[in-house]
Formats: C-alpha cells, sequence, structure tokens
C-alpha cells in the first residue's frame, strides 16, 4: 500500500508549523475547557447506561431485556469514552478534576485500571502509535497476528491458523476483550505496588481502591438483592458487550490497512506530525456517533493534540484537514462501518511493516 506522502519527512521544522496551528486553534478559543459541557455529557452516558440496566432488569419482555442491555453497553462505552479526555487533561484545568474523573470512568465504572491505561495508552501509545516495540496495541500474538512479516516467520499448524483462522476466530475472541483489559490491568497493578521503583504509589493505591470499589458496586451489592448466580452472568454479559463495544470505538483509528505500521523511528526521522498523520486513521460518525465516541473518530486531531477538549475537535478538524493538505500529511477519513470493517479485515489480510518513515515516500 503506497501512503501519499509529499516530501513530509523532508518539511523543514514541522514541530515549529505545528506550534503555530496550535496558536492559531488557541486564538480562536479552542483550547478553552469546556467541564461544564463534559459533565453534563457524562450525565447523559450514565442515564442511559444505568436506564438500560433498569429496563434489563425490570422487563420480563426477552425483546426489551435485549435492547436494555445494549443500550446500557452504549452507555458503558460512552462513559469510558468521556472520560479518556479526562485522562489527557482535557477536561478542566484542575489536575483533581481530571484525575477523578479518570478513576470513576475507568476502574470505578467500567473496571479498568487507570493507571494502566495511562502507561499503554498515554505514555506508550500516543508518542509512537504503530511503531513495533514502542506501541503494543497491534502485539496481539500468540492467539492474533494482523502484521504480515510476523506470520510469514511462522510455520506448519501456527502459520494455517493465522492464514485461514484467525479472521473467523477473531469475533468470538472479541468476547473476552473486557476480561483481559481487566486481567492485564490488575496485573499491571499487582506489579507495580510490588516494585520499589514505583514513586509514588499513590496513583496506584487509588486506582487499585477504586477497582475494589467496582467489584463492590457491580457485584457485593447487587448480590444482597439478587441471586449471586445472576449478579455473575449479568456482570458477564455487561463486560463481554463491553469488550465489543471497545473494539468498535478504538480500533478504527489504527487497525485498518491505511494506519500503517513502522519497524522503528530512527534518528533523523523524528518528525512528530507524519508519525502522528501516517499511522491514524480518522472515522465519520452521526450525532449519536459523536457523543458515544467523545473525540475518537478524530484520532488525527487527538494524535496531535492530546490535551484538546473532545468537544473542539468538530471545529478543529477542518484547520487540521487544511494543514495536513498544504504541508504534504496524509489525513484520511473513512465511514464507521467501513472503518470497523477494515479494522476486522487486516486478520484475513495482514498489513505490511514498513522499516521505516523513510520509506513512505
Amino acid at each position: 500500500m503506497s501512503v501519499d506522502v509529499k516530501e513530509a519527512t523532508t518539511v523543514e521544522a514541522p514541530l515549529k508549523k505545528l506550534s503555530a496551528l496550535r496558536n492559531e486553534l488557541k486564538q480562536r478559543g479552542w483550547y478553552q475547557k469546556k467541564p461544564g459541557r463534559i459533565l453534563l455529557e457524562l450525565a447523559y452516558h450514565l442515564t442511559l447506561s444505568l436506564g438500560g440496566i433498569y429496563l434489563f432488569v425490570a422487563s420480563d419482555s426477552l425483546l426489551i431485556r435485549i435492547c436494555g442491555i445494549l443500550i446500557s453497553t452504549v452507555g458503558s462505552m460512552s462513559v469510558g469514552t468521556n472520560t479518556h479526555t479526562s485522562s489527557h487533561h482535557g477536561t478542566s484545568t484542575k489536575k483533581w478534576v481530571n484525575d477523578a474523573l479518570t478513576y470513576f470512568g475507568y476502574p470505578i465504572y467500567n473496571g479498568l485500571s487507570a493507571t494502566y491505561w495511562r502507561y499503554m495508552h498515554v505514555i506508550r501509545h500516543h508518542p509512537s502509535p504503530n511503531v513495533i516495540g514502542l506501541d503494543m496495541d497491534h502485539d496481539l500474538t500468540p492467539w492474533f497476528c494482523l502484521l504480515r512479516p510476523q506470520i510469514e516467520r511462522t510455520s506448519g499448524w501456527r502459520r494455517f491458523y493465522y492464514d485461514h483462522l484467525q479472521f473467523f476466530a477473531f469475533p468470538f475472541a472479541l468476547a473476552f476483550n473486557g476480561f483481559n483489559f481487566q486481567r492485564a490491568g490488575l496485573s499491571y497493578l499487582y506489579t507495580s505496588l510490588r516494585d520499589p521503583k514505583t514513586q509514588p504509589k499513590t496513583p496506584y493505591i487509588i486506582d487499585l481502591a477504586s477497582m475494589v470499589a467496582h467489584y463492590i458496586i457491580w457485584i457485593i451489592v447487587p448480590s444482597a438483592f439478587f441471586p449471586v448466580t445472576s449478579v455473575l452472568l449479568f456482570y458477564a454479559l455487561r463486560t463481554m458487550l463491553l469488550g465489543y463495544a471497545m473494539f468498535a470505538v478504538l480500533a478504527p483509528g489504527h487497525f485498518p490497512e491505511e494506519a500503517i505500521v513502522v519497524e522503528k523511528v530512527e534518528l533523523g526521522e523524528e518528525n512528530f506530525v507524519l508519525r502522528q498523520t501516517v499511522t491514524s486513521i480518522n472515522f465519520r460518525t452521526g450525532f449519536i456517533g459523536r457523543l458515544v465516541c467523545s473525540g475518537l473518530e478524530y484520532q488525527i486531531e487527538h494524535h496531535l493534540f492530546p490535551s484538546l477538549s473532545h468537544v473542539h475537535y468538530p471545529k478543529v478538524s477542518q484547520a487540521v484537514k487544511d494543514f495536513c493538505q498544504e504541508n504534504g500529511y496524509p489525513y484520511r477519513t473513512l465511514g464507521w462501518g467501513e472503518a470497523i470493517w477494515k479494522s476486522w479485515k487486516v486478520f484475513y489480510a495482514p498489513k505490511d511493516v514498513y522499516p521505516s518513515l523513510r520509506q513512505l515516500s
């Protein structure tokens, strides 16, 4: 696959041009935090999530119960994407507000470790998306492999599975996606708290306490009113559906073939703008989709300006698109359904890996 990059690897002082764009956005007021609106959206998401649970519990109709759990899943996913803005300090100018909302949306409400998310997403993924060894989002081995060079190094039944079966197995494995996130987060917390080099430990202690609160709220307390088996089955169903929702929102930005993967970033290639734009894909949603995704459909804008409040991305997008076109950077946008399909398709037609950014022009 070729990427339309017009001398972007040799553009003079790309960070200075990005800084100039950032200043322009600030002058237009698009760097202003909007905590009131974001909290209002969060309240809507919570109402949707809890209202769906009420429909599921209160109704005897199978159809209404199915609708209820699906509505609740959309609401729960939206709580996560809304507080994702907080994890990048994009909700408020006050750090404690952003931290409190992150702990609420991730461990307390959805059972996902906040410190693990910060480490894997904010610290590792954002600076170097789709860079082998730095961003681990593409490493799904040994169960799945979506990079052609990795598959070509295998043989026998493993090669046969990657070539012919993983595409069909992946949708079933997504049912365990939420549980895997929880397991990885708890493992990360355990290791970090035991490691004497982890300092300060306060964020990890708060995170662990929030995870404990999650299980108390979602399992222990309901078990006082409903049979334990019913509570556990509902929790499992909720977590399974949340795993599918996470894939539908998070994968389209970096999984499709258009979002390239590079082996490494060499000295002299530290073009931050190019690295973000060639590895990221935007996807289109309607009004409801924008509420659900909370800016994650604007992956290019988000990667260039991660601390920006998501409420500004629709307005910022035209300025970013113009910037990319004027300076030779790719700016790709897919439909949401198309992006989800292409995120699954890579398990049938794995992606190539570019040795470096120089190979793009």
